[in-house]
């Protein structure tokens, strides 16, 4: 096939694919004017432009054709790889992530529209109006990913210095500045922020570690053999209960919060009406000051029934916040 074939067939693909969907389609004649504005003046008859549509068909780069007013046929390229409900949840999800600056923001969306037609991509949101970055060195997340998505890809521990920020805005160094050795299991998004979830070698536990709070990471030469590890069973523990003496709780709460709790618990939760303003939840915890806190979120809403040891400490934490506002 000549060059100038190639060429046609390449400009006929990236004009469907860009210019039509399933609401948006095109004759020969119309494509054919486009073509020729691209190649500068050269004209090509309608038979041409038909082969050409009947290749890029049989190379499976589908071609629909409709029948549209006075039986003329229009031809449009329906078949994405996303669909526009996926295309705008990779979108949202861009847009919700706090770290990712505005600017890092819209070049990653706008990639995301070139996977649609130029009509359907206008109906996406734009960065700008979802300006939600934090005060983050987006530059030092962006290596810190790279960094432990390719030493759990090679099964490498990593090396870092991790702290985080004093009153005053200066970041500390924990243990003194020494650098942690960490066998990386998972990169999470979790609450806004990326986690490594990995074995610290130095007491074989399995921490997590924000990535905004790594500094000077390196993927050493020194590889590791994966234990048994569950992540949703780390992830349900640490990050949504956190960890602890694992108890049987009975809570009652108010009816309005009836979805917070399905939200927390599933859809399965063990929930029974007490009385007509309120139920009660039975549920498996573990006992930790992260559960407390979550509780008394919840103010005069939530109520602990048991177990006992449970109640007491609730009542312990309600008069130490009773006793800050005494002074």
């Amino acid at each position: 096939m000549e060059r100038s074939s190639n060429y046609r067939l390449l400009k006929i693909r990236e004009i469907l694919f860009n210019e039509t969907d399933e609401y948006h389609e095109m004759g020969i004649g119309e494509l054919s004017e486009k073509i020729r504005i691209i190649a500068g003046d050269v004209t090509f008859d309608n038979r041409t432009i038909k082969r050409d549509l009947e290749a890029l068909d049989d190379m499976d780069f589908e071609i629909v054709q409709n029948k549209g007013k006075f039986g003329k046929i229009l031809f449009s390229h329906q078949t994405r790889l996303f669909e526009t409900y996926q295309l705008r949840l990779i979108i949202d999800a861009i847009l919700s992530a706090r770290f990712i600056t505005t600017n890092e923001k819209e070049k990653l969306i706008q990639k995301v529209k070139e996977l649609t037609s130029k009509h359907i991509a206008k109906t996406l949101p734009e960065p700008i109006l979802f300006d939600q970055s934090a005060n983050i060195d987006y530059e030092l997340v962006k290596i810190n990913i790279d960094c432990v998505h390719r030493a759990i890809s090679e099964d490498k521990v990593l090396t870092y210095q991790y702290g985080k920020f004093n009153v005053k805005k200066e970041f500390e160094y924990h243990r003194n500045g020494d650098f942690y050795h960490v066998e990386p299991y998972a990169l999470i998004w979790q609450n806004d922020y990326y986690y490594l979830i990995g074995r610290f070698q130095d007491t074989n536990e399995l921490r997590h570690y924000r990535l905004d709070r790594i500094r000077h990471i390196e993927v050493s030469e020194k590889h590791f053999t994966k234990c048994e590890f569950n992540l949703q069973e780390y992830v349900n523990q640490s990050f949504h209960m956190f960890a602890g003496e694992e108890m049987w709780m009975k809570i009652r709460f108010h009816n309005s919060m009836v979805n917070v709790v399905l939200d927390r618990f599933g859809q399965e939760a063990d929930i029974k009406e007490m009385d007509e303003g309120h139920f009660m939840l039975t549920t498996k915890v573990k006992l930790s000051d992260g559960l407390i806190n979550w509780i008394l979120t919840w103010g005069n809403k939530a109520k602990v029934l048991s177990p006992d040891h449970l109640v007491e400490r609730m009542k312990d934490k309600i008069i130490q916040m009773s006793e800050v506002y005494k002074d």
